[in-house]
């Protein structure tokens, strides 16, 4: 006995050194690739020396004395930290994720190559003017002189993610950079998922009731939709309306409907600024990921310095400011994708109907590889209007008639497209007019450019509008009939149409994704808009000081208030309050009265430390849930968050609206207060079951967790608690401090969808500006810097950024020199 103990000692202990040894090699291995930030290096593809001096937030600051040398060494700085993030982003949009993870992805390669953004890149480079083009070839040499490094001193293969995931790495070209900004308006584009679910909520509801439920914006004065199934020579029994949410693949590229893109900007002009100069605060908003797709740098260029947030792949800083000019960007909500309905000749497939009879498809095969698996060929189909794509992607096979085929519209699909130089230009603009002249260039993703100069506040929208029909049968808001003459697209709308707001004579302009000019149909912008709540707050912030300062932006950036709950309470609760006598503890009405008590006292707040936010939050899901899953069915899953401008119809029985309380399968007729106090019991019964403590102790912060994971490690057991950034957050889905929910899974109340990038800057004294991203500046887990500014970002606080060369040596903890290397 006890030789067999003393055996399982040995067997045991070795085990745990064997454990200890390989735990200590992987750390080895993964620790090649961190970057030495403090070095000499020699390579080629300069003229004279670089210097990328970072300071202890790891921000470059990158000096040449020449542009190009400067561009190099942005390339350079961006493979060093964000390398991974940069070739994955290049995989996507090439449509070869499938050779890393396999069949798992097989789906968004598909999209990818049928959509064929690369090909287009390729063919958009030699559109660029002279300066981008020497900017993308000196960058992408940077990218390259950093590749080499990596293979010639044996660096950990550049990051710890290609240990596990060891394909080839290509050397980086210009056409990957315009490939990169191109993803970005996949990313940002959601009018795709808008046309549909439209369409599958007008097949099962009956007519007037769709308008309740997907609202156009207040003061729009849209004419009513046409009848789905009847534009479509259908009845709705023809369609699928009803068919379960699909589930997407990792790395799908295009967001869930409530999830693309968002933002805040505002500006303030010398005359509502306390320091006589003009004031320009940015928030964009993606989903959140470890690291962010934001980084920040500096560059001194022969125009001047400019300091902001880039993104690793592009040479171009895409918010930011130099001393005499700052901008910002929001997304625009223009409409710049339509579906079509394409009728299929039944005599021959590969012909589909146009204005003028049967014409053939385009067509080609493209091969993708799959690790482990053999090449599957898919081919491609283009009709007049666009590429076609098949039934199961965006759920498109629930409005797609037998016999037809669906094809997109997209004013990213050009291989025309200069947005790439629009950006450089901006970029080295000194005044506003040049930030405007600028923009024409500017193709996709659309954006609202936010822009100061020391004189003058400016915003415009920038990005290709389509020219559309007066006659249009849906008016973009439904795929219509692709073979109809007037639904097609007439070219483009002349870039000098575009909304544009200068020198307002309120002295502030700004934007929230709301809705930003009321012009009729076919000159308007958009039906579907990003926002009709936070404006509400930020036009009360802006419109109670005279002047703003610095701080006062930084306020209004951080503001949690929602006016959304400050709405909706009142109304939903209005006979509900105080109702109804004393109750003894531990009964449902007790519960009810202490929630309705704690309701009844809150301002509006989502302060991550406060139980209301909570409360209310899983009271009007829970609210929204009663009114629409008894007329949508499997259909409200879609609806993943709270639609605001919907209850708010709902309970003051706007157009009738009111008839949703009333459930359809029950004997009784519910009234909305029956409704909502049913639903209230339902949200406390929800937090009974996953919540801990007595109401009064609830935090919101506990559920509304900020969740920058990342994309791959962070669904790897074990890993992921190493690299999955978590933070209590506050803020929501409809307060200024943006923290949009997931909607979805155990806990819908995470927080998937925020500001990656914030940014304050003061012309009047520009080195005052502040920033901050919500990670770190690495994309490397064992780096300090991977989430050291996480916790500024999430306690609301920055980091200053200097345009002053001296400061940022002074400051500096390393100095990457690079130089010329002998032919």
């Amino acid at each position: 006995m006890a030789l067999v103990f003393r055996w399982l000692i040995r067997i045991v202990s070795g085990l745990l050194v064997l454990g200890v040894i390989g735990v200590a090699m992987v750390y080895y291995l993964a620790s090649q690739s961190l970057p030495d930030y403090d070095a000499t290096h020699e390579t080629r593809g300069i003229t004279e020396p670089v210097e990328i001096v970072r300071n202890n937030a790891n921000i470059p600051h990158i000096f040449g004395r020449n542009d190009s040398d400067v561009f190099f060494g942005l390339g350079y700085a961006h493979a060093q930290d964000r390398l991974w993030q940069m070739i994955m982003m290049r995989r996507t949009v090439q449509g070869r994720l499938s050779e890393v993870f396999g069949s798992r992805t097989l789906k968004v390669d598909e999209l990818m190559r049928r959509l064929d953004l690369y090909r287009l890149a390729q063919k958009a480079v030699p559109e660029q003017d002279k300066d981008t083009l020497a900017a993308l070839e000196a960058y992408a040499s940077g990218v390259n002189a950093y590749l080499s490094r990596i293979n010639a001193d044996a660096l950990g293969r550049g990051a710890p993610e290609f240990f596990v995931f060891s394909n080839e790495i290509s050397p980086w070209r210009p056409a990957d950079s315009i490939a990169v900004l191109k993803l970005m308006g996949v990313q940002l584009s959601g009018q795709i998922e808008d046309e549909v679910l439209r369409a599958r909520v007008s097949l099962s509801l009956p007519e007037g009731r769709v308008e309740d439920l997907l609202p156009n914006m207040p003061g729009s004065g849209v004419a009513a939709l046409p009848d789905y199934a009847a534009l479509m020579q259908n009845t709705p029994s023809r369609f699928a309306s009803l068919r379960n949410r699909s589930i997407r693949p990792d790395f799908w590229p295009s967001p869930r409907r409530g999830l693309s893109g968002a933002s805040n900007a505002w500006a303030a002009a010398p005359d509502r600024s306390a320091a006589g100069a003009s004031l320009l605060a940015n928030d964009p908003h993606l989903g959140l990921t470890a690291p962010t797709l934001w980084y920040l740098a500096r560059l001194e260029l022969s125009t001047g310095g400019v300091i902001g947030g880039t993104i690793p792949g592009m040479p171009i800083m895409m918010v930011g400011r130099s001393d005499e000019f700052a901008w910002g960007v929001t997304s625009s909500y223009l409409d710049d994708q339509d579906l079509f309905i394409e009728e299929l000749n039944p005599d021959a497939p590969g012909e589909v109907r146009t204005a003028d009879g049967f014409a053939p498809l385009k067509s080609r095969s493209t091969i993708i590889n799959v690790k482990d698996q053999a090449p599957v060929t898919i081919g491609l189909q283009w009709s007049e209007n666009g590429p076609i794509l098949p039934g199961d992607m965006y759920d498109l096979a629930t409005v797609t008639p037998p016999g037809h085929v669906a094809a997109l519209s997209w004013t990213l699909l050009t291989d025309r497209d200069r947005s790439m130089s629009a950006g450089i230009r901006i970029m080295r603009a000194t005044a506003i007019t040049e930030g405007l002249a600028a923009g024409v260039d500017f193709t996709a993703p659309s954006l609202n450019l936010i822009m100061v100069d020391r004189n003058q506040i400016a915003m415009k929208v920038v990005g290709a509008m389509p020219k559309r029909h007066r006659l249009n049968q849906t008016k973009g808001r439904m795929p219509s009939l692709g073979w109809v003459a007037e639904n097609r697209w007439d070219g483009l709308v002349p870039y000098s149409t575009n909304p544009e707001f200068l020198q307002p004579k309120g002295g502030i302009v700004g934007n929230t994704n709301n809705k930003v000019i009321e012009r009729a149909f076919p000159r308007h912008m958009s039906y579907d808009w990003g926002d009709s709540q936070r404006v509400q707050r930020w036009t009360r912030l802006m419109q109670a000081r005279a002047v703003h300062t610095r701080d006062s932006f930084i306020e209004a950036q951080l503001d949690t208030v929602s006016v959304t709950a400050r709405t909706l309470l009142p109304l939903v609760g209005a006979d509900l309050w105080f109702t109804g006598e004393a109750a003894m503890e531990g009964t449902q009405e007790r519960a009810r009265q202490r929630a309705l008590t704690l309701l009844a006292n809150w301002n509006g707040e989502m302060n991550e430390h406060m139980p209301e936010p909570l409360i209310y939050s899983a009271w009007m899901r829970a609210l929204q849930n009663r009114l629409i899953r008894d007329e949508l069915g499997p259909l409200a899953q879609e609806f993943p968050h709270v639609e605001p401008l919907f209850i708010e119809r709902v309970f003051r029985d706007i157009k009738g609206a009111g008839i949703w309380c009333d459930v359809i399968q029950s004997a009784p007729k519910e009234t909305c207060t029956d409704v909502a106090r049913a639903a209230l019991d339902d949200a406390l019964l929800w937090l009974n079951e996953n919540a801990r403590g007595e109401q009064e102790s609830l935090r919101w912060g506990d559920y509304h967790i900020a969740t920058q994971d990342h994309p791959v490690l962070g669904k790897i057991p074990f890993l992921k608690y190493f690299v999955n950034i978590r933070q209590s957050t506050s803020g929501g889905d409809n307060t200024l401090l943006r923290g949009r929910t997931s909607g979805t899974g155990q806990n819908p109340f995470l927080n998937v969808h925020g500001a990656g990038y914030r940014g304050v800057y003061d012309l009047s004294d520009p080195d005052s500006s502040l920033f901050v991203i919500s990670t770190g500046q690495s994309g490397h887990p064992l780096s300090r810097h991977y989430d050291d500014l996480g916790e500024l970002w999430r306690r609301g606080e920055y980091t200053p950024m200097s345009l002053d060369p001296e400061l940022a040596r002074a400051a500096a903890v390393g100095i990457t020199r690079l130089t010329p290397k002998p032919n």
